[in-house]
């Protein structure tokens, strides 16, 4: 999943000669908190409803209102704006663009080219967007957590119970996280499934798999057979 495939492309940007009073207006009318900051149709930095915030707060408490939306009048985005900003290419994939979000603590940033042009924004929410697709919940149905086996078509022994249920795979993630070594967690989100064969799957379960628990999205009904951390440690 590219970012280029989820990202804003309809970008909502403003020059760096444009004042605070500018930006702040663009964020209430689109319901953002970033704006690009273009300088000769370049990417110069980013301005956000924080830097806002910051820039005004230390006179708050001295001036009147008068007074403050004058000054927010007469400063320029250029001023307060975050020069050189982090970006990601627009091949990046959404992973790597949520561990750079995470790592650097913003809620989104602009999508460049290989130039460094222009292309979108990807923000938090587009990644949200991004990870229910993902995992499929949109279609409903019963997602399981399973503990099993790192080994060939240990996987695949446990979907073939689902089929013969009657169910249709969604989704299928898995993860060694927090896992002993030759383990792997996985989750497996199934729809069309014969609710009566939820107690026959997890009673066939094969050797070596262990039912972590399973959610059933359309019967709101929730089973959690052991979400322990000693649940983790062997199948």
């Amino acid at each position: 999943m590219l970012v280029c495939n989820w990202m804003s492309r309809e970008v909502v940007t403003i020059e760096h000669n444009q004042s605070m009073q500018d930006a702040l207006d663009l964020m209430k009318t689109h319901s953002i908190r970033m704006l690009p900051v273009m300088k000769r149709q370049r990417l110069a930095g980013v301005v956000t409803d924080r830097d806002i915030k910051r820039a005004s707060a230390s006179d708050a408490t001295t001036l009147d209102i008068h007074e403050l939306n004058y000054l927010i009048a007469k400063i320029k985005v250029a001023d307060i704006m975050t020069p050189d900003p982090i970006c990601v290419p627009w091949d990046y994939t959404i992973e790597e663009c949520a561990e750079l979000l995470l790592r650097h603590k913003i809620s989104g940033v602009p999508v460049v080219d290989h130039d460094g042009r222009l292309q979108g924004v990807i923000t938090q929410s587009d990644i949200f967007k991004a990870l229910l697709a993902l995992t499929g919940i949109g279609s409903q149905g019963v997602q399981f957590g399973l503990l099993v086996e790192d080994r060939p078509g240990s996987i695949m022994e446990v979907t073939n119970l689902m089929r013969a249920a009657g169910g249709r795979m969604v989704s299928i993630l898995s993860t060694y996280e927090g896992v002993a070594s030759g383990l792997r967690k996985v989750y497996i989100r199934v729809f069309g499934l014969d609710r009566d064969q939820l107690d026959w799957i997890r009673a066939s379960l094969p050797a070596g798999a262990r039912l972590l628990y399973f959610v059933d999205h359309r019967e709101n009904r929730r089973q959690i057979v052991d979400a322990s951390p000693a649940a983790q440690t062997a199948a």
